[in-house]
This record gives C-alpha cells, sequence and structure tokens, in this order.
C-alpha cells in the first residue's frame, strides 16, 4: 500500500473516532462531572487545536495560535463543529496532496517558540497518532466514571467502513 492510500484511510478513521468520542462525550452529567468534563474537553480541544496548527504549516500560513491550549474552553457542540470541520479538511488534504509533496520538508516554529523541521507525511502522521494518544485519556476519564466508551479502534473502523472485509476473512 502506497502511503496515499494509507493516509487517506487514517484520516477517515480518525475523522470517525473523533465524531465517537465526541457522541459518546455526550454521556457527562454537566452537573455531576462538571470537572471531568472539562478536563476531557480541553484534552479534546488541545488535540483539535495541534491539527489546526499542522493545517497552518502544511499551507505556509501563519496558524495564530500563541499556546496549543488556551484557557478558554469550547462547549462540546462547538467542539465537535470545529473538529469535524478539520477532519474534513485533513481528509481532503490527503486526497490531494502529491507523493512528491509527502516526501518534502516544512521547516516551522513550535507555539512555544522552538524551530521543527518534518516531512509533509510525518506532520500528517503526528496529527492521527497525537489525537489518538488523548482520545484514549480522554476514555480513561469516560472508563473511571462508567460512562459508555466508542470502540474506535482501527481495526473496528476499517471493517466498518469496508464491511466486505468480513466475507474476505479465512
Amino acid at each position: 500500500m502506497s502511503a496515499s492510500p494509507l493516509l487517506g484511510t487514517l484520516f477517515g478513521y480518525h475523522a470517525w473516532a473523533n465524531r465517537e468520542l465526541l457522541k459518546k462525550m455526550e454521556g457527562f452529567d454537566p452537573v455531576r462531572h462538571k470537572d471531568e468534563l472539562h478536563s476531557a474537553l480541553r484534552l479534546v480541544n488541545h488535540a483539535h487545536l495541534v491539527s489546526r496548527i499542522f493545517v497552518a504549516h502544511l499551507t505556509g500560513k501563519a496558524h495564530g495560535f500563541a499556546v496549543d491550549n488556551p484557557t478558554q474552553t469550547p462547549s462540546l457542540a462547538e467542539l465537535s463543529v470545529t473538529v469535524a470541520a478539520t477532519d474534513r479538511w485533513y481528509i481532503e488534504y490527503v486526497e490531494s496532496v502529491t507523493p512528491q509533496q509527502l516526501c518534502e520538508s516544512v521547516a516551522f516554529v513550535f507555539t512555544d517558540g522552538d524551530h521543527g523541521c518534518m516531512s509533509r507525511e510525518e506532520m500528517l502522521t503526528h496529527v492521527v497518532t497525537h489525537a489518538g494518544y488523548h482520545r484514549g485519556e480522554v476514555g480513561q476519564i469516560m472508563k473511571q466514571l462508567s460512562i459508555e466508551l466508542p470502540w474506535d479502534t482501527f481495526a473496528v473502523y476499517l471493517h466498518r467502513a469496508e464491511p466486505s472485509r468480513r466475507s474476505n476473512a479465512l
């Protein structure tokens, strides 16, 4: 499998897993779980802002963020809308990026002022793995509160997105 189809599949998974998590986060009781919900929203918001920052790095534009997790925390509804829009951007980007562009190194500056350089392919991989890490943190909070967790593994996504994989099994 070449990088472009795999990245397309990974970002399809990424968008699906984000949707599944945000939907399950509706299980937080806003009164009883106020602090835990706030922590979960901050984790998702951080992952989302890092995704937005890397959109800017990939396009060579300024991202305008001074930090990667500002003190203001969006609501679950607001976050659901902005995460979905960013996920759509990535899906469209990986559909259009060329293998040559994926290999290109891009220099950028992190929000803390440190300089970095990654290939576009590495940046895209970072976005997916970084968000997965933070979805897992939110999952741990939900597990401690006995809130139903999404079943959001890559294998589950593949079999739901392509049911024929089940019939092709040995």
